[in-house]
C-alpha cells in the first residue's frame, strides 16, 4: 500500500524535513569547501576553487536540486491550503513533488557518501541528516515501484496538459493567447523549418510583433508590454514556454535577444539611448542579436579579443564573433568589445556597442561601408535549434558612431556589468524554453504510448512505461515550478544566483527528458519528421548557450554559495 500512503496528509511535512536535511548537507559542503579552498586566508580566490572543480560542480548540482525541491514543496503546500481539505486525496502535483524530493535526497546522498572526505562530510553528518530513519523511510516509500506505477496511471488518465497553477488572470490570458498561437501557427510550420533549415518566416514574426511579444521585457513608457512600476519576468517566461512548446528554434528563442538587449540597455544605457532604442525593439523593428562569444572564448567572457578603437568617425571594430544567433536577420547587434588594449584588465577593459547593420534573410551576408569598413557573416550548420541560424561574424574596421557606445563615456569599461544584467534575464528565459520543449516532448510521448500497440498491448500499459511517465511528469512539474518561483524572486529584484541555478537544472533535465520521450517512440522517434526527434536535438543546445552548465556551476553558482 506504499502508493496509497505516499499521499497521506502528513507527507508534505515529512517532505519538508527531507528538504531541510539535504539543505543542511549542502551547508556543510559549503563550509568545508570554503575552508579548504581559502587555506586559512580570508577568502577563496578563483584559482583556489579550480583545485576543487569536481566538488564545486557537484555542489552546484545539489544546491540546484535542493532549491527545486523547495520550490515544488511550496507549490504543493499552496495547493493543499487553497483547494483541498485535510486528508483529501493528494493531487498529481503533490505526489510528483514527494517523488522528486525523495529522488533529490537520494541523489545528494549518493554523491556525498561516495566521497565523504572530498566533500568534507563525516559519517556522523550523514547519520544526522540524509541517513536519518525518517528520511530513509520517506525515500523508500516514495521511490517504491508501486508508488511510481500509481503516479504513472494518474498521469496517463489526466493527460499531458492538466495541472494546477496559481497565476493571476492576466497571466492566464497571456498563456492562453500564446498557446493558441503556438498551436495554430508555429506547430504546423515547425517541422519544415527544422528539416529544411529555413529562416523563421514572416508568418511567425509578423503576428508575434503584433501581439507585442518583443515588448514583454520593455516598460510601457517605451512602448512595451511591461508595467512601468514593476518587472514581469513571470509574464515573459510564460510566453516563452508556450512558444518553445511549438518550436524552440522557430519561436521559443525569438524574444531572448530582445530580452538580453533591453535589460542591458536599461542597466547601462543613457536616457537618450533608452528613449531611442527601446520603443524600436518593442516594435520588433529592428530585430536584434547579441555578439559576445568568440571562436576561442565561449563562456570566458572576460577574455574576449574583438577590439574597438577610437577613430575620427567614432569607433572601429575589428575581430571575429561566433554563435551570434539571428545575426543575419537582425538590424541591430549588441557587441561586446575590448576598448582598453591591456589584457590584464580582464572584464574591466570591455564595453558594449549598439551596432547597426543591414538585415538579410540569407545564410550569409557581406556589407561594406563607404569608407571601406566591412562586416560579413556566415551561418553555422547545427544538428538542431534551426530557424534562427547562428553566425560567424567578422568585423574589419567596421565604423560605428560615438553614440553607439552603451552608456556613452560613462559606460566605457563597464560593458561586462550591463551584459550580466541582460544575461540574468536570458538565463531564466532559457529555463522557460527548456520547460516548453519538455512539455511538447511529454505530450508527444504520452499520446504515442497510448496508441502504439506492442505485443498486443498499448505501450503505455507496460509497467516500465508507466514508471517513465511518472518520472517525466515529476521532472516537468518540478522544472516549471522552480522556474516560476525564480521568476517571482526576480520580479522583486532578487534571485540572481537562482536564475543560474534554474537554468542549470532545467536545461540538464531537458536533455535526459527528451531522450526518454524519444525512447518511448522506439525506432519512429529516431526518424526525421517526427516531432520528438526535433525536441531531442533542440534540447541539446540548452545546456550550452546563455552560460554553459560547467561555467554556471563553477564560476557562478558554487562561487556565489561560497561567498555567502
Amino acid at each position: 500500500m506504499a502508493g496509497r500512503n505516499a499521499g497521506s496528509s502528513d507527507a508534505l511535512g515529512k517532505a519538508s524535513a527531507v528538504v531541510e536535511a539535504a539543505d543542511r548537507i549542502k551547508g556543510l559542503i559549503i563550509a568545508g569547501l570554503r575552508a579548504r579552498a581559502a587555506g586559512g586566508k580570508k577568502g577563496a580566490a578563483a584559482e583556489d576553487l579550480d583545485e576543487h572543480q569536481f566538488v564545486c560542480y557537484e555542489l552546484a548540482q545539489s544546491a540546484a536540486e535542493v532549491s527545486a525541491g523547495r520550490a515544488n514543496l511550496e507549490y504543493c503546500l499552496k495547493i493543499r491550503e487553497s483547494t483541498l481539505a485535510e486528508g483529501a486525496t493528494p493531487t498529481v502535483e503533490e505526489q510528483s513533488a514527494l517523488l522528486f524530493i525523495a529522488e533529490m535526497a537520494q541523489g545528494v546522498r549518493n554523491r556525498v557518501s561516495a566521497r565523504l572526505a572530498d566533500f568534507g562530510i563525516t559519517p556522523r553528518d550523514l547519520a544526522e541528516t540524509l541517513d536519518r530513519e525518517d528520511v530513509r523511510s520517506f525515500c523508500t516509500e516514495q521511490l517504491s515501484v508501486s508508488n511510481l506505477v500509481l503516479l504513472g496511471d494518474r498521469v496517463r488518465k489526466r493527460g499531458g496538459t492538466g495541472e494546477i497553477v496559481f497565476l493571476e488572470e492576466r497571466l492566464l490570458e497571456q498563456r492562453r493567447k500564446f498557446r493558441e498561437f503556438s498551436n495554430r501557427v508555429v506547430k504546423p510550420l515547425a517541422e519544415r523549418i527544422h528539416r529544411e533549415d529555413l529562416l523563421v518566416p514572416e508568418a511567425i514574426l509578423k503576428p508575434l510583433t503584433e501581439m507585442g511579444a518583443f515588448g514583454l521585457s520593455i516598460p510601457s513608457r517605451y512602448g512595451g508590454r511591461q508595467d512601468d512600476q514593476r518587472e514581469d519576468n513571470l509574464g515573459m517566461i510564460i510566453a516563452t514556454e508556450e512558444l518553445s512548446r511549438g518550436s524552440l528554434g522557430a519561436a521559443g528563442s525569438l524574444i531572448t535577444r530582445t530580452e538580453i538587449l533591453a535589460k542591458a540597455l536599461r542597466k547601462g544605457g543613457t536616457p537618450e539611448q533608452q528613449a531611442y532604442w527601446l520603443p524600436r525593439l518593442a516594435a520588433g523593428d529592428p530585430l536584434c542579436a547579441v555578439a559576445v562569444t568568440e571562436p576561442e572564448f565561449g563562456s570566458d567572457v572576460a577574455s574576449v579579443k574583438v577590439s574597438a578603437r577610437r577613430a575620427p568617425e567614432g569607433w572601429r571594430l575589428n575581430g571575429t564573433k561566433s554563435w551570434c544567433t539571428f545575426c543575419g536577420k537582425a538590424g541591430l547587434l549588441l557587441v561586446l568589445a575590448r576598448t582598453d588594449p591591456d589584457p590584464g584588465l580582464g572584464h574591466k577593459g570591455l564595453s558594449l556597442f549598439l551596432v547597426e547593420k543591414p538585415s538579410t534573410d540569407g545564410k550569409a551576408f557581406d556589407h561594406e561601408q563607404k569608407g571601406g569598413g566591412r562586416i560579413r557573416g556566415q551561418a553555422i550548420p547545427t544538428i538542431g535549434y534551426r530557424g534562427m541560424h547562428s553566425f560567424w561574424v567578422v568585423f574589419q574596421d567596421y565604423v560605428v558612431p560615438d553614440g553607439s557606445l552603451l552608456g556613452g563615456e560613462a559606460g566605457l569599461g563597464k560593458g561586462f556589468y550591463s551584459l550580466m544584467a541582460g544575461f540574468e534575464g536570458g538565463r531564466i528565459q532559457t529555463a522557460a524554453r527548456a520547460v516548453g520543449v519538455m512539455q511538447a516532448a511529454f505530450e508527444e510521448a504520452l499520446a504515442y504510448a497510448s496508441r502504439r500497440i506492442v505485443f498486443g498491448l498499448p505501450v503505455a500499459d507496460y509497467q516500465l512505461t508507466r514508471v517513465k511517465l511518472a518520472r517525466m511528469a515529476t521532472l516537468l512539474t518540478t522544472s516549471r515550478q522552480f522556474t516560476y518561483s525564480v521568476a517571482r524572486l526576480m520580479d522583486r529584484g532578487l534571485g540572481q544566483v537562482e536564475a543560474s541555478m534554474v537554468k542549470f537544472f532545467t536545461c540538464k533535465t531537458a536533455e535526459g527528458f527528451t531522450r526518454e520521450a524519444m525512447q518511448i517512440h522506439g525506432g519512429k522517434g529516431y526518424a526525421e519528421g517526427t516531432a520528438v526527434s526535433r525536441h531531442f536535438v533542440d534540447a541539446r543546445v540548452l545546456s550550452i548557450f546563455e552560460g554553459a552548465e560547467e561555467t554556471l556551476a563553477l564560476k557562478v553558482i558554487a562561487r556565489s554559495l561560497l561567498e555567502g
